[in-house]
């Protein structure tokens, strides 16, 4: 049995290990190298590193025995072209879903980068953005001096920074999730303000942003997550085990 799953997350990659454990082929679709290089190497899985189209979703898709989409709750269009590429060859599409997080009390919780943006256009002080390296056009309307991106160790997310127009010296180039400790350190060594997030979950390590902003008196702005259905890994576990 082939199980094909779109990863690039962490419950991805602990859910590919548990299938392969089953006795299943299993291929691991990352969009980055940096997503190829978490998943790692394990015995059972076959790893496809590269942004693919909808096209050729379906075409590794043909012939699976189940898709798995476990892309990251933001990654709407990644979600939207994958289950579509299932539909289109009769595949069996299930998505992982990744539990959302209890907001903290005063949090400003907004639909988009944009509106976030917007919400900062009249407030001074700087902004740490953890939004990922393609929401920084939305926020071209502020200084990019007060800015300060959190971006993934890669040309990509340099090259984002870059174009921009923010500083060097206030990019952040780290790849988490990270601790309270680390998150609160950057808030008072680049006097932040302001924290604008997304709601990743306890995976994406939302709760030690928010617990860091709350600890240094930063306004924390949350990206609300897109609403969408989804099962549990232990569900699609038990899927698996079903048409083995």
């Amino acid at each position: 049995m082939n199980v094909v799953i779109f990863s690039g997350t962490t419950e991805g990659r602990a859910l590919s290990c548990q299938v392969a454990a089953l006795g299943a082929a299993v291929t691991v679709c990352v969009a980055t190298d940096i997503g190829a290089e978490e998943q790692g190497n394990t015995e059972g899985i076959t790893v496809c590193a590269g942004r693919l189209t909808a096209d050729e979703m379906a075409a590794l898709l043909r012939g699976a025995a189940l898709c798995v989409d476990a892309t990251h709750p933001y990654a709407t269009e990644a979600t939207r072209n994958i289950r579509a590429a299932a539909q289109a060859v009769g595949v069996e599409y299930h998505r992982l879903l990744r539990p959302a997080s209890a907001l903290p009390a005063g949090s400003v919780t907004l639909q988009t980068a944009a509106q976030a943006a917007a919400y900062l256009a009249d407030k001074p002080g700087n902004v740490l953005l953890t939004t990922g390296a393609k929401e920084l056009p939305a926020f071209a309307v502020l200084d990019p001096a007060r800015l300060y991106p959190r971006v993934l160790p890669t040309l990509a997310g340099i090259t984002a920074c870059e174009a921009a127009g923010i500083p060097h010296r206030n990019i952040l180039a780290m790849q988490g999730p990270f601790t309270q400790e680390l998150n609160a350190a950057l808030l008072r060594q680049f006097r932040i303000s302001y924290m604008v997030t997304k709601d990743g979950g306890f995976a994406g390590g939302f709760a030690e942003k928010a617990e860091a902003a709350a600890q240094c008196g930063v306004q924390l702005i949350v990206l609300r997550r897109p609403e969408e259905q989804g099962e549990s890994a232990e569900t699609i576990l038990q899927r698996c085990r079903e048409i083995l």
